[in-house]
């Protein structure tokens, strides 16, 4: 009889909780396995650009390793980098922050995964605006929340968020909203009125926004490269928190460092959470952070520049092929493409890897909106970009002849 009771399994097997068991896997590491292999594929899978971390930023961590910084550091990160965040923060979105309101986490998706714990409990319903990178559905549903979407249009050519239908599905059940602007794989960016009035909604029902703000800095819609942001309008006292990370503007993917800034009343619970999960960021990376922020705004708006060169480069190119329908990024570092007709995009980028060399994101590791599509980054040489061209307008003259 004990043999068929439902958890049984869980009881006599050595496995992980039902939960964790359920999660997806990610679908951009299925394609990137699948092709990791296959000799001569052009990569453009992940969210990275294929150049490395400026050199000025890995001279800070270098010269923090031969001064012996490889202690612990506080949970919250140093004070210097803490401060230096909180600079940062002010200078550009005018937020009343210190650094007593910023944590310093091992990587953006931390944060996200420390803002999950701290606040999400099991049963608790959330909302995300997908399609969106798979972290952001997945890391509440370890936590055993109801994942909402609230789905992105097409208008006008480009992506928008129906802000009516938005503010429908944050009901008074509703614990948080994940919201990343500009987003991963869109490349859409909130407008400042929905951000205001998503706001004012989730403050009168007592709604936490989690905001991950990693592409704020790779924005296409405003003279200065600056992504509408909570932070600009919020009080101190919002349930909002900002997740962000030197890995994109930076270029410091491989480096794990990120920071957080939330209500002070929730700084202590975070500190206890950081010391549960990774204790503290490496002192010595910490550094290069602090260096990364004082001394790279030149480098960020170059970069920006750049990729927004090569993000127009690589619109260009698909616009002439027929059968493709691409929409224009307003920020990040992808474009996020279909196909016509195409069902299936995990077999169709496993399709591209064997039969073109050229890899690619599936639309279907974005949420279930992002079935039929193709995300593929641009943060990538031209040379490359144009070789990736080749091969996928290639792929799709043999397909239109089949």
């Amino acid at each position: 009889m004990f043999a068929d009771a439902p958890f049984a399994t869980d009881l006599l097997s050595p496995v992980a909780r039902a939960r964790v068991r359920e999660l997806a896997e990610s679908k951009i590491r299925e394609v990137a396995n699948a092709g990791f292999d296959v000799e001569g594929v052009a990569p453009f899978w992940f969210g990275e650009s294929d150049q490395p971390t400026p050199e000025f930023i890995r001279s800070a961590a270098i010269a923090a390793l031969n001064n012996g910084r490889t202690y612990y550091t506080h949970n919250m990160g140093t004070a210097v980098l803490r401060e230096t965040v909180a600079d940062y923060v002010r200078a550009r979105r005018g937020f009343a922050l210190g650094g007593e309101q910023v944590a310093v986490t091992s990587s953006g998706v931390s944060g996200l995964m420390l803002s999950a714990e701290a606040l999400i409990s099991p049963g608790d319903k959330v909302a995300v605006v997908t399609p969106v990178w798979p972290n952001l559905v997945e890391i509440p549903r370890i936590m055993n929340a109801e994942v909402t979407s609230v789905p992105l249009s097409i208008t006008n050519g480009r992506w928008t968020l129906d802000l009516d239908r938005a503010l429908s599905l944050i009901t008074p059940d509703t614990r948080a909203l994940y919201i990343n602007s500009p987003g991963n794989p869109t490349g859409w960016v909130i407008t400042p009125e929905a951000q205001a009035a998503l706001l004012a909604h989730c403050r009168r029902l007592g709604v936490w926004i989690i905001a991950d703000d990693v592409y704020e800095r790779l924005s296409y819609v405003a003279g200065d490269g600056l992504a509408p942001s909570f932070l600009s309008i919020a009080d101190r006292e919002d349930r909002l928190i900002s997740v962000n990370s030197f890995s994109k503007a930076w270029r410091m993917t491989g480096w794990r460092l990120g920071w957080m800034i939330a209500p002070k009343p929730l700084m202590n619970d975070l500190g206890k959470l950081l010391e549960f999960n990774t204790s503290c960021a490496p002192d010595f990376i910490q550094a290069a952070g602090v260096t990364a922020l004082r001394e790279g705004e030149a480098f960020v708006a170059e970069f920006r520049q750049d990729l927004k060169a090569k993000r127009d480069r690589l619109f260009a190119g698909l616009a002439g092929i027929d059968g493709v329908e691409t929409v224009l990024a307003d920020g990040g570092m992808y474009l996020f493409l279909r196909i016509e007709g195409l069902t299936d995009s995990v077999a169709a980028a496993k399709a591209l890897i064997h039969d073109a060399k050229l890899g690619l994101a599936p639309g279907a590791a974005f949420a279930k909106e992002g079935e039929g599509w193709l995300r593929w980054c641009f943060a990538a040489t031209n040379e490359k970009l144009d070789e990736g061209l080749r091969r996928f307008r290639n792929f799709m003259q043999r397909s239109s002849t089949k």
